[in-house]
């Protein structure tokens, strides 16, 4: 009987352990949080990026048959968009603005600063009101320099990479469309669809410049690589919302693009 209490006594103190984790075992849970996070979002990068070349392809077939009336009729909202109407320098100026310092990237940068203070990321900074302070500043640096990489780079390449809602229907359709829009944008004045250069390397470019402008010395390009995939999915995150969220062209969501023909059920002018 004693032999088996003390036997007894050993499993309940093994499980108390595990139930109650120290300090390194949390970490490690961590840490193998995020690196689960991270192949998963290059998973789904890899897949959205090779969904995405068949639609480019139509694209550019049904641009050199643009000449038939009937298979410009015929062609859908996906592959192009015969209501499209090019925004002009000042809605992308405006836009801009928006996207840089407008409420979107305020509360973003707030909420990212909030997990990385959870997780204590990068640990140099500490916690507290000092250490949320640096992460606030840095993740807010990281969305204006991506920002302003995104629309420069669409403007030296003649790029839309404004998010435009489906004119489709269904969840799967309209979800496809969303995930597709964060690697795609649109050229030409009738807006066909293309793999979107700028929309790829925005991201990683913010990552970079922080990591090499203000992060401590013993982050690289590796980590600048895996925070840029967390941006990416913030930014197809933001299409899924304006796809499913949006609620007419005056709700404060449809803000996130200030042309009514961005995120708006009937396409129109620009203003």
């Amino acid at each position: 009987m004693k032999s088996f209490m003390s036997i007894a006594e050993q499993q309940f103190g093994h499980v108390c352990r595990g139930a109650l984790p120290d300090g390194r075992s949390m970490q490690s849970k961590r840490l193998l949080l995020g690196k689960r996070i991270h192949d998963s979002i290059f998973l789904l990068l890899a897949t959205v990026t090779l969904a995405s070349l068949p639609v480019q392809a139509r694209s550019q077939a049904l641009s050199s048959s643009e000449d038939s009336s009937d298979s410009v009729g015929s062609t859908t909202a996906g592959q192009l968009d015969v209501t499209y109407v090019r925004p002009t320098e000042r809605t992308k100026v405006r836009n801009y603005v928006f996207d840089t310092f407008g409420p979107y990237p305020i509360v973003g940068a707030a909420f990212a600063a909030g997990i990385n203070q959870f997780t204590n990321s990068p640990p140099e900074w500490n916690q507290g009101v000092e250490g949320y302070s640096k992460r606030f500043g840095s993740d807010f640096g990281i969305a204006a320099v991506t920002t302003t990489t995104r629309y420069g780079l669409a403007q030296a390449f003649r790029e839309d990479t404004l998010y435009y809602r489906c004119e489709c229907s269904g969840f799967f359709p309209r979800l496809r469309h969303a995930a597709l829009s964060t690697l795609t944008g649109r050229q030409g004045e009738d807006g066909h669809r293309v793999f979107s250069i700028p929309a790829l390397v925005a991201p990683y470019a913010g990552t970079m410049t922080a990591v090499y402008g203000w992060y401590p010395n013993r982050y690289g390009a590796k980590d600048a690589f895996r925070m840029g995939n967390y941006t990416m999915l913030w930014y197809m995150g933001s299409n899924v919302g304006l796809e499913f969220l949006y609620s007419g062209p005056h709700s404060l969501l449809s803000r996130m693009h200030l042309n009514n023909a961005h995120g708006s059920p009937a396409p129109g002018p620009n203003h």
